[in-house]
């Protein structure tokens, strides 16, 4: 657990593969209702959420909402889990909404979907939480997935990218070619988040890094 600034926290789950430990990184946001969780971790990582959740002395009691970045089962997977345990209100965004609730079938992934959770609310880009951390802005970033969204604390100059963006040992660095639909929506979205004033990047795939508008503007100029 890594506190990114007053009322949010980045989280991590680790999960032992053949190939190595892989490690997630959701986050969780405070509000004057209770927690909101930016995503969730795969099917199985409810527990792992939970440890961190105490490491930042909350539980599960605590937890007010669940935003989903998007669908991908890396983010959405838990949600059943996490939803039984805690009665928490489901966003995502409009376009996303029909694949977490099981109207269609997430678009990547193989094998059995995760289990489908009705989402309460579905967001469209621009609409604001009222954070500890100041007003957090819903950023329509698609391009990765259908739907996917960026989370932005103007006041903190903070970007919680989800995978519009990924980090390494070298910093920030593009979305993943590999698994992104749309390369050139992503180069768009991208593109959009460089207009953002910007000093810390949260990313679900690489971490927390030190990076600014310029650094972001470079990226979405070496997309095709």
């Amino acid at each position: 657990m890594e506190q990114l600034t007053d009322g949010v926290y980045a989280l991590t789950q680790t999960l032992e593969t053949d190939e190595g430990a892989r490690a997630f990184h959701p986050a969780a946001v405070e509000t004057d209702r209770g927690l909101v969780l930016l995503d969730v971790g795969l099917p199985g990582q409810a527990d792992a959420l939970a440890e961190e959740l105490a490491a930042a002395g909350f539980d599960w009691s605590d937890v007010w909402a669940v935003l989903l970045t998007h669908q991908d089962g890396d983010h959405a997977g838990a949600l059943a889990t996490v939803v039984a345990e805690t009665d928490a209100v489901v966003f995502a965004h409009e376009t996303c909404a029909r694949y977490v609730d099981g109207r269609e079938d997430p678009i990547k992934g193989e094998g059995d979907r995760y289990p489908p959770v009705p989402v309460d609310v579905e967001l469209v880009d621009g609409e604001r939480f009222r954070t500890k951390a100041g007003p957090m802005r819903v950023v329509f970033t698609p391009g990765h997935a259908p739907g996917h969204v960026s989370l932005y604390f103007p006041d903190e100059r903070l970007l919680v990218a989800a995978d519009a963006l990924t980090a390494d040992e070298e910093g920030l660095q593009g979305p993943s070619e590999h698994f992104t639909l749309d390369i050139p929506e992503a180069a768009e979205s991208v593109e959009y988040l460089a207009t953002l004033d910007v000093e810390t990047v949260h990313c679900f795939h690489g971490g927390t890094v030190a990076a600014d508008s310029a650094r972001i503007a470079e990226i979405a100029e070496s997309l095709p």
